[in-house]
Order: structure tokens, then C-alpha cells, then sequence
């Protein structure tokens, strides 16, 4: 048994939280579902010295790109021999025009340039970085947007490419972040087999739902967001295999199929 201490309590790392605690593990942190607030630094550092584990889901500042937690707390966890943890994102691979990616690529070409000098930083420290794409569980999938109204159907236009992405259950999210509590230092895919373009996850949603899919539009007709539309001018497959091999991770969800299924 261990004491976790975890910035950024909130839909992931509260359900990780809960799974730690119910092997026995002491665990608080900062965020909306922790117990001590991000800017008492007395106590945030209290909490870092009792500290067996540290695990931080807190993403780049949007106004400056710096990391939070390493720039307020950063000198709490050198040394002492703390497990350290890290979830970033497969966004920093950036494009690779539809082609696999795995550990070994570079980081930091994509639009994600403050989260990958952020996993830089984090392996340099020794930590156990999970890289998670699209993540999706329960209230918060393509069936509550179908349900809600908000699920579009993209036309990316004659000759465009295909346009997937890779995306991880959040229960497998778990799991995954268990058994890297294990694991030597380094950077892991946590994604599932199935690479998959949105249209096809909102067309199944809407099978399981008994529901027409939304029609086709383009981006401009959909009238997405600056942010929805960076999503849609990257193109990637994430392969997880060093996770299965040095963490013996095996998704429960392979695909979005049973994922879906099983929110349904």
C-alpha cells in the first residue's frame, strides 16, 4: 500500500483515485474531487512530503504554456525516490497523416507544442508519462452527444483523406495507470485497437440508440470551434504495444464498439 498524492482530481484521475483507495491506498490531492487546494502551498507541500506517489493530470497553462505543477511545486518532487506520474496526451505526436505512431516517434511538430514541452519535462524527472487520446466513459461519450443533439456527421470534401483518431475508455485508463505503478520510468500509449474516424463512432452511437445519424455538413456548415477544427486537421493511429508488453496492460475495451456498448 502507498500514499498517492494527485493534481487535478476531476473525471479521470478521480475514477484512478478510486481505484487506489480501494486497494487500500491513502490517497488526496488538488482539483475539483481533492482535499487540499492548488494554491496552499503549505499544504500542497505538506502532502508532497508524506508522499509515496505523486500523479499529475493537470494540462500546459492555456495563457502561458507553462506547467503548473512543475512550476509551482517542481523542486517538491526531486528526489526522495517518489513514484511520479504524468497524463499527458497523443496529441504530442502531432500529424502523421493517418500512419501508426508509437513511443519511439518525435513529439512536439503538432498544435500541442506546450503539452509536449510539458511530457518532456515530466520524463526528464523521471516519471511515468501516459499518453491517452480522445478519452471517453460514462456522461461523457458520442451517445450523450447523440442523445443531446450535439453529435455531427464531418464531409471533409472530395480527395481529402480519411480522417482517424485513436481513443481509450477511461475504466482502461485505469487500469493502465495501476499497473504502470509497477513499471519503469518512460512514456506509454494507453489507446485502444481501433483507430476509427469520428463519423463511424457517431454512427454507431446512434445505432445503439436506435437514431438516424446526423447528416453530413461540412466544417463550415457544423460550425465548430477553433479547437474542434485543430482536431480535424490532425491525422493518426496510436499503437500501444509497449504498454501491453512492460506493463501487461489489455484494454478492456479494444474498440469503441464494446466501449459504447457497454455506456449504452
Amino acid at each position: 500500500m502507498g500514499t498517492m498524492f494527485i493534481f487535478g482530481i476531476g473525471y479521470t484521475a478521480s475514477r484512478i483515485a478510486a481505484a487506489l483507495e480501494a486497494r487500500g491506498w491513502s490517497v488526496g490531492g488538488t482539483g475539483s474531487g481533492g482535499n487540499v487546494a492548488f494554491d496552499n502551498a503549505a499544504a500542497v507541500r505538506e502532502a508532497l512530503d508524506r508522499a509515496s506517489h505523486v500523479l499529475s493530470s493537470v494540462p500546459p497553462d492555456r495563457a502561458s504554456g507553462a506547467d503548473p505543477v512543475l512550476a509551482e511545486y517542481g523542486e517538491w518532487l526531486e528526489g526522495g525516490g517518489r513514484w511520479i506520474g504524468y497524463l499527458s496526451s497523443t496529441g504530442v505526436y502531432g500529424d502523421t497523416g493517418g500512419a501508426w505512431v508509437d513511443e519511439s516517434a518525435p513529439t512536439g511538430t503538432g498544435r500541442r507544442t506546450a503539452r509536449a514541452a510539458a511530457d518532456r519535462e515530466w520524463l526528464a524527472r523521471g516519471a511515468r508519462v501516459l499518453r491517452l487520446p480522445g478519452i471517453y466513459g460514462p456522461g461523457r461519450s458520442a451517445l450523450d452527444r447523440v442523445r443531446a443533439g450535439k453529435a455531427h456527421r464531418i464531409d471533409l470534401g472530395p480527395g481529402a483523406p480519411q480522417q482517424v483518431f485513436s481513443r481509450v475508455h477511461v475504466d482502461d485508463i485505469v487500469t493502465g495507470a495501476i499497473a504502470a505503478l509497477g513499471a519503469p520510468a518512460g512514456a506509454y500509449n494507453l489507446a485502444d485497437d481501433c483507430p476509427a474516424s469520428q463519423n463511424a463512432v457517431v454512427e454507431e452511437a446512434c445505432r445503439l440508440l436506435g437514431r438516424a445519424p446526423p447528416p453530413l455538413l461540412t466544417v463550415e456548415q457544423a460550425g465548430l470551434s477553433p479547437m474542434a477544427r485543430g482536431f480535424y486537421a490532425e491525422n493518426r493511429r496510436i499503437a500501444n504495444g509497449k504498454a501491453r508488453r512492460v506493463l501487461g496492460w489489455e484494454p478492456r475495451y479494444p474498440t469503441f464498439r464494446e466501449g459504447l456498448a457497454a455506456l449504452a
